[in-house]
């Protein structure tokens, strides 16, 4: 497949600003691909595609504060770093994104907060924007991290809406988040409520989790039409011993498996083995799934809206088949539903 053959046509207006006011009323596309139709609904319904042992499989990682404004010494001039990941909790050191990159070099110095209650150093350059920090900061770790986290912001894409709110912290988040370390949400699992979940239990539909630490790869445009030539960033992931056992049980016994979000089935189809079962996990994937490609695991998944050309979009095409998801983005495109983080929901069966 080529990169060309991801467009579609698109306008601003179609990405949400925000969440719908209940997690659950989103509205829901739901594609059937054996049959080849769509049906019209709101999240909520979703449950009532799956019966009793049927197993969801949700991403437990949770967004930390990764936006942080500071200031440059000497010049004062504004600056803002992007927090990627922890390279050393002893020495302090994380991997950043700094913008503007062309004014911030080795040696220089930055302060963050009021009375510049945290500084920190660079002191390697990694890519064009990239840059490792070293903090400086008087306190144990855990006052050292509380500090960088309350001086850090919701990082909400910009794409979606310049301007983050106190409510993002919450909105851009599931209810089951746990395991900190994304830069990203795993924006399928943020539709279900806690009332949702409740109903699922009363059904007798299972659940189990695993963690993705979604990285800003997930947003990195596609710059080659040769789909083969892409190579994605790598994201860490866990499967416990306890989430793959769920899954191959539910799998063995002629359950449905539903991966809830293009994280989950990246995971799952990392740590497949032989006879679409999985096997427990912990390291980093950088796999990369576009059409034609063969899933073993999952029968069903959930996914927003992507956007075009975007890496999210192509797999949602392999799972769903191009020609049906192609087509459906064009129904959703038509029938006003509401597309990217905060958007509207598709299952795919």
């Amino acid at each position: 497949m080529k990169l060309s053959q991801y467009r579609y046509e698109f306008s601003q207006d179609m990405i949400a600003k925000y969440p719908a006011e209940n997690r659950d009323d989103a509205r829901l596309m739901v594609v059937d691909r054996k049959a080849g139709e769509i049906e019209h609904r709101i999240f909520k319904d979703v449950i009532e595609y799956f019966d009793e042992k049927d197993m969801f499989v949700f991403n437990d990682t949770k967004v930390f504060p990764a936006r942080l404004h500071g200031n440059k010494e000497k010049t004062g001039a504004d600056i803002e770093i992007f927090l990627l990941r922890e390279l050393n909790r002893e020495l302090r050191l994380w991997d950043v994104l700094v913008d503007p990159a062309r004014k911030i070099r080795i040696g220089n110095k930055l302060y963050f907060g009021e009375d510049d209650v945290m500084g920190a150093e660079v002191i390697d350059n990694t890519t064009s924007r990239g840059r490792t920090l070293r903090f400086l900061f008087d306190g144990s770790y855990e006052e050292f991290r509380e500090t960088l986290f309350r001086l850090g912001e919701t990082p909400l894409p910009t794409w979606v809406r310049e301007k983050v709110e106190e409510e993002d912290a919450e909105r851009y988040q599931t209810i089951f988040a746990r395991n900190e370390g994304a830069v990203a949400a795993p924006t399928a699992g943020m539709h279900f409520s806690k009332h949702l979940l409740k109903r699922m239990e009363i059904r007798g539909i299972d659940s189990t989790f695993i963690t993705l630490h979604v990285g800003l790869g997930n947003f990195r445009p596609v710059d080659v039409e040769d789909l083969s030539k892409h190579k994605m960033d790598s994201e860490q992931f866990i499967i416990t011993e306890q989430a793959a056992e769920a899954v191959n049980a539910a799998k063995r016994d002629g359950h449905k498996i539903v991966a809830i979000g293009t994280t989950v089935m990246r995971a799952v189809e990392t740590a497949v083995s032989t006879g679409g079962m999985i096997k427990p996990m912990t390291g980093w994937t950088n796999k990369f799934i576009f059409h034609p490609y063969q899933f073993t695991v999952a029968d069903a998944m959930v996914s927003n809206f992507h956007l075009p050309y975007s890496t999210q979009l192509m797999m949602v095409a392999a799972f769903g088949g191009y020609d049906h998801i192609m087509n459906a983005y064009e129904v959703a495109r038509k029938e006003g539903y509401r597309f990217g983080t905060y958007g509207d929901a598709m299952l795919v069966l």
